[in-house]
């Protein structure tokens, strides 16, 4: 490992340690993840060539795996603008630690849940036509344009503070230095180009709040702005911009979780940070029960035939195992675990963010599958079941996923180096201005 600048002392070489040091565990877990997506790959250039007879789609399912994947990916991006966004917006001094981390999370998702449209198209040529031949009134350009200014407005916000961390690399090591030098912009850490750089980010903090939120809205509208059974529903808005926000917290838990134990970053992600992220998934989880028994109760009582039909698919027929399954994954479980105080520790809050991580995924499919099983009109009914060629490309994108968040982690630090400095020398003084400025009789307060 480089020696210790002297602006660090070597206090914050942990967080380095995994750019300057590779061990022999790491080129194992690359292994065996670049041998699943290249797998994925070549199951890919076998769909490629035949079509997607090869998957399990058909008339009328003519979406499966892939829509639930695509909608599924795009929700865990919400983890790290809405919280990063807002803990920075809102000078929380525990984001310090997470906030880099969630903010990655955020941008590679996002390139995994394109992906998967490409994949669904069979023919990603087709895309062009998008581009091409654009239908303004069709939700489908809507989605493709929010998608892709949430990526460049999430690539901005993430780079931005890396900027900081980039230059230190640069002038702490020759190791890719070209790159680091090539990165860094010329920053040299003066108060003026600090200003500049403070600014721009609590600007894109702003700008990615309202995008983020559009970005689902408009997911959702792709199914509600049709009139097949259970989608037409104005409740999918905020449905959906609460479910992502939901998953999202959960694989910010769990990717925290994993980076502390494989890079030893204890002193960094604290139980704090797991129980202040706890709270909020048990939050999320009973604001996710209530839109669930909204969508369900207004459906029952509306009688509708068709909506029925599905209705009773989920709860009671064919899809009734993967229903009561989600429920308690995105409900059961959580709730039992977190809403004690002695059980919402690192491992409860991990085990319940996992548990609605899978919960999330089952709830995307029941809102894909079963309608375009049972359409409205006078189709024949479908039965979809996934195929090894959807399952395989599946594999491949969470492999891939985690493939690209461990080689991030080996180029850039995963938690804001300077950030965490900011903190230890300035955050307790800002703390107590704030609180001198709202809390009443505090200006009589001395620094501690």
């Amino acid at each position: 490992m480089a020696e210790s600048t002297p602006h660090d002392g070597g206090r914050d070489s942990a967080i380095l340690q995994p750019i300057l040091e590779t061990g022999r565990r790491f080129y194992i877990t690359t292994a065996v993840l670049l041998a699943i997506v290249g797998w994925a790959v070549i199951v890919w250039l076998l769909q490629l060539r035949e079509g997607l007879g090869v998957t399990g789609l058909n008339r009328p399912v003519m979406w499966g795996i892939y829509i639930t994947n695509f909608v599924f990916f795009i929700g865990l991006s919400h983890a790290g603008t809405l919280i990063s966004a807002i803990l920075r917006l809102c000078k929380a001094e525990w984001r310090r630690a997470i906030t880099r981390c969630a903010e990655t999370l955020t941008v590679l998702v996002l390139f995994i849940g394109m992906s998967n449209v490409l994949l669904d198209l069979g023919r990603e040529d087709r895309v062009l036509n998008m581009i091409w031949n654009p239908h303004l009134r069709s939700p489908l350009l809507w989605d493709m344009i929010s998608v892709t200014c949430y990526l460049t407005a999430s690539s901005i916000y993430l780079f931005l503070p890396l900027i900081p961390d980039i230059a230190m690399i640069r002038d702490s090591t020759t190791k890719r230095r070209w790159l680091y030098r090539t990165l860094a912009l010329g920053w040299q850490g003066t108060e003026k180009q600090w200003k500049r750089l403070e600014r721009a980010i609590t600007v894109m903090a702003v700008i990615v709040l309202p995008i983020a939120v559009s970005v689902h809205t408009v997911v959702s509208w792709v199914f509600g702005m049709t009139i097949q059974p259970m989608w037409h529903s104005t409740i999918f808005g905020p449905y959906f911009v609460a479910g992502a926000i939901f998953s999202g917290i959960a694989a910010l838990i769990v990717t925290m979780a994993v980076l502390r134990w494989a890079y030893g970053l204890e002193e960094y992600f604290k139980l704090v940070h797991f129980r202040n992220l706890g709270a909020l998934l048990l939050v999320m989880t009973l604001l996710w029960f209530y839109f669930t028994f909204s969508e369900f109760l207004t459906t029952y009582y509306g009688g509708e035939p068709s909506h029925m039909v599905v209705f009773d698919a989920k709860l009671w027929g064919p899809y009734a195992p993967l229903f009561w399954a989600m429920v308690a994954c995105c409900f059961v479980i959580p709730f039992a675990i977190l809403a004690p105080n002695r059980t919402r520790n690192i491992p409860g809050t991990v085990i319940a963010s996992i548990s609605v991580m899978i919960g999330m995924w089952l709830e995307r499919y029941l809102i894909v599958v079963p309608t375009l099983a049972n359409p409205r009109l006078a189709y024949p009914r479908g039965v979809y079941y996934p195929s090894w060629v959807e399952l395989s490309l599946t594999a491949g994108c969470f492999a891939g996923f985690i493939l690209l968040y461990a080689l991030f982690s080996k180029v850039f630090p995963i938690i804001s180096v300077w950030e965490i400095r900011e903190g230890r020398t300035q955050g307790v003084d800002e703390a107590m201005e704030r609180i001198k400025g709202y809390l009443p009789g505090a200006e009589k307060l001395s620094p501690v």
